[in-house]
């Protein structure tokens, strides 16, 4: 896990931290364990884990007035001379603006500003230390810091609410450590804390003018195109030639690279999973330039991107999706590897690995990807946010309602009800969405209290349910139907307390307030899918997440993002745009029904692992299920019975998150031999319970 870290002071002078480490109220100093100093005192910034060279610059005007970026930025280094100078004047946005993924942090005399993302997929983290703030790029090691306990209420939440940011708040699993939300940036000035934000958002009172659907479309393709290149334009980073692990009897160079998971040299993409990771692949492969080698092959086409494929041989109905692949794989520029899944890659067949930052629902599936991505190359595209970005919320349509645009809502309201065979459908969506365009944000809140307290949770049947139970303002998760009465409640008073403390909300209208929402959770659960699927020497690059393929996505009218198909026609015209045309019948199918089957077959397989897991579940120690509860639901769920599989995969992740926790020694920190190692016996709801801290690495 890559990471950075840094100190603000209240004073000119280091109370706390220094170049050589971190001073805590007992004397001890610490510093990050294999971390590189970026800068140094009075408010030094650490660089930790295994960095590439070309994913860390640092630009200075002086001694006090710096900027470092660390990630994949497409900005040139004179353009980042220039961001820091308007920075120095307060202006934020611009360091937002330029192509890839990165992390901006600026100091202007004792001004610190760090910068998150739009999506979420690059937090920004918080808590209060020896009398100044410390900030990171992940929440653990500040826990590690303060040795903090785990936030059982947040943990509650994100079972019980998890897409509902005012359950979650800037809370983390870790009690005192603070998250800044997607969107905002944390200014640190002389031991105070600013969180502001950098991106306007759509008022709830005035409509923005729609935008013109050719000139959004093609704003899209530009910033997914100059995404694409930001990443083929870094320099290339052959795997293992910086690091050898030494010389292992019976073993060559290359036998070497196998047994330590090295990929491919080269930039690579996923050719399968939805029409998102395929317009990645063809764009990447369509850019002048070369884009990877593929070497070992023989095959004398030189330069080639890697494109893989993952066939499910486990569930059926995926030939055709194979089919497509090898059809746009006929590009001359790709080289097609395809990828054999059996019972051992499906979800929950294999729940070791290692502890990532914070929980998150990949976990049960992280084994089945790192199997696709182990195929890949040193630097592999995904398309993780496409549909969350691209496609419209449910809850949409009531801000169509609110800007007195009815005949849109025709087409997907027709869709619906072709799909359930009701002539009751347009009627009924209608309602919910006349119904939430007039309730307003807190009574919305209040609501979901109020279900969550009696345990109000109505089961929503195939694609009408689900759209009907998205017309609201804040609805449970799937798991909120196996947590106790006292998590619930406990869920119902942070939410209360969110509407008293929202009061007239968020200023945003439902639908796009919802599509944030769910972009941020998505990109969450993404982050926590790379570390958990981690191939050595490799890096993910899901540009749909980018900050400015999310503002161009954000500016698609409302009116062409909810009609049935957008999303695929959307990425037809990019690729149209970019010089890619000839693409196979049925391209820009979904897969969520394969998805699915996958994984409750992967339920029936892992029946008796899933069962032992929850013999004596952490979760339950902790008061928020009981046990007996979650194994009759897993059983039911392995029969075929119809239960949220999203909500057991939640309950699954939490409880194997928690484990991994327990079981970790050692800290993010060095010099800490004061310190406690002991670790407690189990887990009770109290506060307190479980240090962090003590349950290190």
């Amino acid at each position: 896990m890559r990471w950075l870290v840094g100190w603000s002071s209240t004073t000119a002078v280091a109370a706390g931290f220094g170049s050589a480490g971190a001073t805590g109220s007992d004397g001890e100093t610490v510093h990050p364990v294999g971390s590189q100093l970026l800068w140094g005192d009075p408010d030094p910034l650490w660089a930790v884990g295994d960095w590439r060279p070309d994913e860390v610059r640092v630009i200075k005007a002086d001694a006090q007035n710096r900027i470092a970026v660390l990630g994949t930025c497409g900005a040139s280094d004179e353009q980042l001379r220039l961001g820091l100078f308007a920075a120095r004047g307060g202006a934020l946005r611009h360091l937002t603006a330029w192509p890839g993924s990165y992390t901006a942090v600026v100091q202007a005399g004792r001004r610190v500003t760090v910068c998150g993302d739009l999506a979420g997929a690059r937090p920004v983290f918080h808590t209060p230390w020896a009398g100044g703030t410390a900030y990171a790029t992940a929440a653990l090691p500040l826990a590690d810091l303060i040795e903090a306990n785990l936030d059982f209420g947040h943990l509650a939440a994100l079972l019980a609410a998890p897409d509902v940011p005012a359950a979650l708040h800037d809370s983390t699993p870790y009690d005192g450590v603070r998250r800044i939300p997607p969107g905002h940036a944390l200014i640190l000035r002389a031991g105070s804390r600013e969180i502001a934000g950098y991106d306007p958002v759509a008022s709830l009172a005035v409509a923005a003018p729609p935008a013109d659907p050719h000139s959004a479309v093609d704003a899209v393709r530009d910033a997914l195109v100059e995404a694409v290149r930001a990443r083929l334009s870094a320099p290339r980073h052959v795997p293992g030639a910086d690091i050898d692990p030494g010389p292992v009897p019976g073993m060559g160079p290359a036998e070497r690279r196998a047994a330590r998971g090295t990929p491919v040299p080269g930039i690579g993409a996923d050719l399968s999973g939805g029409p998102a990771s395929g317009t990645l692949a063809l764009l990447a492969a369509g850019l002048p330039g070369m884009p990877g080698t593929v070497l070992g092959h023989g095959t004398g086409a030189g330069e080639r991107l890697l494109a893989v494929t993952f066939n499910d041989l486990t569930v059926a109905g995926r030939e055709d999706e194979v089919q497509r692949a090898g059809t746009l794989a006929a590009n001359p520029r790709l080289h097609h590897v395809v990828v054999p899944g059996d019972e051992d890659t499906l979800p929950y067949a294999d729940l070791d690995g290692p502890l990532t930052d914070e929980p998150g629902p990949s976990l049960v599936s992280a084994a089945r990807h790192r199997a696709r991505l182990a195929a890949g190359s040193a630097d592999h595209f995904t398309g993780h946010g496409a549909r969350q970005v691209l496609d419209a919320h449910p809850a949409r349509l009531a801000d169509l309602l609110m800007d007195r645009r009815r005949r849109h809502l025709v087409r997907p309201v027709a869709a619906l009800a072709k799909a359930d065979g009701s002539v009751l459908v347009p009627a009924r969506v209608y309602g919910a969405a006349r119904k939430l365009a007039r309730t307003p944000y807190r009574a919305g809140l209040e609501s979901l209290a109020d279900r969550l307290l009696h345990r109000r949770f109505e089961e929503p049947r195939g694609a009408v349910g689900a759209s009907l139970a998205a017309l609201t303002w804040a609805g449970p998760g799937p798991a909120a139907r196996w947590l106790t009465g006292e998590a619930l409640a406990e869920v119902s008073v942070r939410l209360q307390a969110a509407a008293d403390r929202n009061g007239i909300g968020p200023g945003q209208r439902p639908g796009d307030h919802r599509a944030r929402a769910a972009l941020a959770r998505h990109a969450a659960d993404a982050r926590v899918l790379e570390q958990a699927a981690e191939v050595r020497f490799q890096r993910l690059h899901s540009p749909f997440l980018d900050n400015q393929v999310v503002r161009a996505c954000r500016a698609l009218p409302e009116a062409l993002r909810v009609q049935p198909g957008a999303r695929a026609d959307i990425l037809r015209t990019v690729l149209e745009g970019a010089g890619v045309a000839d693409l196979p019948p049925g391209w820009g199918a979904t897969s969520r029904a394969s998805a699915e089957v996958a994984s409750r077959t992967g339920l029936r397989v892992a029946a008796d692992s899933l069962m032992a897991l929850f013999g004596t579940p952490l979760l339950a120690q902790a008061g928020l299920v009981e046990a007996r509860v979650v194994r009759k639901a897993l059983r039911a769920a392995a029969e075929g019975e119809p239960l949220p599989l999203d909500g057991l995969a939640d309950l699954v992740s939490l409880e194997l998150w928690l484990h991994r926790l327990l079981a970790r020694r050692g800290t993010c920190w060095t010099g800490t031999p004061a310190r406690a190692r002991a670790v407690p016996e189990g887990i009770r709801p109290q506060r307190g319970a479980l240090g962090a801290g003590a349950a290190g690495r």
